[in-house]
C-alpha cells in the first residue's frame, strides 16, 4: 500500500510540475515610478517604459503609482491601460498645507525635525504615504518596486507591504548628485543611501560601477539591469540622411554644462556645413544657426535616429548609464562622447563610441566619421554588435526572469 501511495503521489507531483511550467502563476506587481513613462524625452522614462513592456510580455499584472503633474494625468493612466501596460494606475495626491496646517505640523513637519530626516533623500510629500497605504491595502502583491531611493520612505516600516518582495530600482548613485551642495557631507549621505538600500530584498542597478560600489556595503541581492530596446537599423543610405549629428538631452545641470562646453569649445572647430539636430529641453541652451535644428519635444525618436549619421554625447559630469547612448547604438550610429558618456557600459572599448575629453579630438572624430566612410562603417558595425550582445531584449529579459522568477 505504501509503495502504491508513493507512486501515485510521485505521478501527481510530476504532473503538477508540468502543469506549472505550462501555466505559470501570474505575478502581481505594484510599481512606483513618479513620472509619466510615456514621455520619452528623458532616458529614465524610457527605462521605466521598457520595464513595463517586460511585465506585459511576461503577463504580469501591474498596478502603477506615480505623482500627479501637468504631464501625468488620468488621461496618461488611460493611455497606459489602453496599451495593456498596466491593470490599474494611481496618481498620488499633493495635499495642500493651507487646508491641513495642524495635520501638516504634527504629523509631518515636527516628526521630521525630531528625527533629523535628511530631506534630500525623501521626496515624498505630506499625505502621500497615507494615499500609498490606501493603495497597498486594496490588494496583495508579489513584488513592490520603488524607483529611486528618494521614495523608499513609502515602504519603510510599513506593515501594509505584507509578504511582498521589495525591489528598489536605483537608476543612479544618488550620493554623487549632491556633492556640490554647500552642506554636503559624504559620510552622512552615503550612509543614508546604503541604509536605505538595505531595506529592500533586491537592488537593481544600471551599471557595473554602481554594482561594485553598492555590493561592498549592501547585504542584499544586487542585479545589473541595463537598458533595452528593440534593435532598429536605419534603411536610409548614409549619404541620404538629413542630419550629420544628433544630440538628445534633457535640461539637467550636467547636460546644460556639457552643452555649453560642446557649442563653445567643439562646434566652432567642425565644418560649417555639418548639420546637427538637437532634441529635448537642452534646446533652450543651444545657440541658433543655419546648420542647427532644434526640436524641444519629439514623441518618437526613431525617425530622427534613422535620419542621422552620428550621435554625440558631450558629458562632463554625472553618473550612470546614458540611455540616449544605448538608443543611438541600437540604430548602429557611431557615437562621439566624453569619458562620462560611456559610464555604466559593460565594455568601454570596441563598442562604437569614440571617447575623448579634448575638444580638438572631439571635433576631429566628428570630421573623420563625416569624411571617411570606411572608418564610419567600422564603428557602426561595432555599435551594432555591442548592442546585440549587451542590450538586446532577449539578453535583458533573461536577467529580469531571474530576478522575478
Amino acid at each position: 500500500m505504501n509503495k502504491i501511495f508513493k507512486r501515485v503521489f510521485s505521478s501527481f507531483a510530476f504532473q503538477f510540475k508540468i502543469y506549472n511550467s505550462l501555466h505559470p502563476k501570474y505575478m502581481k506587481v505594484l510599481y512606483y515610478y513618479p513620472e509619466n513613462p510615456l514621455l520619452l524625452n528623458q532616458g529614465n522614462n524610457a527605462r521605466a517604459l521598457s520595464l513595463l513592456k517586460y511585465f506585459k510580455d511576461r503577463k504580469f499584472e501591474v498596478d502603477l503609482v506615480g505623482e500627479r503633474a501637468n504631464n501625468f494625468t488620468e488621461e496618461s493612466i488611460s493611455q497606459l491601460k489602453e496599451q495593456q501596460l498596466i491593470s490599474e494606475g494611481y496618481l498620488l495626491k499633493d495635499f495642500k498645507r493651507k487646508k491641513n496646517q495642524l495635520k501638516y505640523f504634527f504629523f509631518y513637519s515636527l516628526p521630521n525635525k525630531i528625527s533629523g530626516k535628511l530631506k534630500d533623500f525623501d521626496r515624498s510629500r505630506f499625505g502621500q504615504k497615507k494615499h500609498f497605504n490606501d493603495i497597498l491595502e486594496k490588494s496583495k502583491y508579489d513584488f513592490i518596486i520603488i524607483s529611486y531611493v528618494y521614495w523608499a520612505s513609502l515602504i519603510k516600516d510599513n506593515p501594509n507591504v505584507k509578504k511582498a518582495k521589495l525591489v528598489i530600482d536605483t537608476h543612479d548613485f544618488l550620493t554623487s548628485q549632491f556633492q556640490n551642495q554647500k552642506k554636503f557631507d559624504l559620510g552622512k549621505y552615503f550612509y543614508k543611501e546604503i541604509n536605505t538600500l538595505n531595506l529592500f530584498d533586491k537592488v537593481l542597478v544600471i551599471s557595473n560601477e554602481e554594482k561594485y560600489i553598492f555590493s561592498q556595503f549592501v547585504k542584499k541581492e544586487i542585479a545589473i539591469v541595463t537598458h533595452t530596446i528593440e534593435q532598429k537599423i536605419s534603411n536610409i543610405e548614409i549619404a541620404d540622411r538629413k542630419y550629420d549629428l544628433v544630440y538628445v538631452a534633457s535640461n539637467n545641470e550636467h547636460n546644460v554644462k556639457s552643452a555649453k562646453w560642446f557649442f563653445e569649445e567643439v562646434f566652432p572647430k567642425i565644418d560649417k556645413n555639418i548639420t546637427i539636430c538637437v532634441v529635448g529641453r537642452i534646446t533652450a541652451y543651444c545657440p541658433d544657426g543655419s546648420n542647427i535644428s532644434k526640436l524641444e519635444y519629439v514623441e518618437n525618436l526613431d525617425s530622427i535616429y534613422q535620419n542621422s549619421k552620428i550621435a554625440i554625447c558631450p558629458m562632463l559630469s554625472g553618473t550612470g548609464l546614458k540611455i540616449k547612448v544605448v538608443e543611438a547604438l541600437s540604430f548602429g550610429l557611431p557615437i562621439v562622447c566624453n569619458e562620462r558618456g560611456v559610464d555604466g557600459m559593460i565594455n568601454k572599448t570596441n563598442n562604437g563610441c569614440l571617447v575623448t575629453n579634448d575638444p580638438v579630438k572631439f571635433a576631429n572624430y566628428i570630421s573623420r566619421l563625416s569624411t571617411d566612410l570606411d572608418f564610419y562603417k567600422e564603428n557602426s558595425v561595432k555599435a551594432k554588435q555591442f548592442f546585440a550582445e549587451n542590450h538586446s531584449v532577449e539578453t535583458v529579459y533573461d536577467t529580469l526572469d531571474e530576478i522575478f522568477n
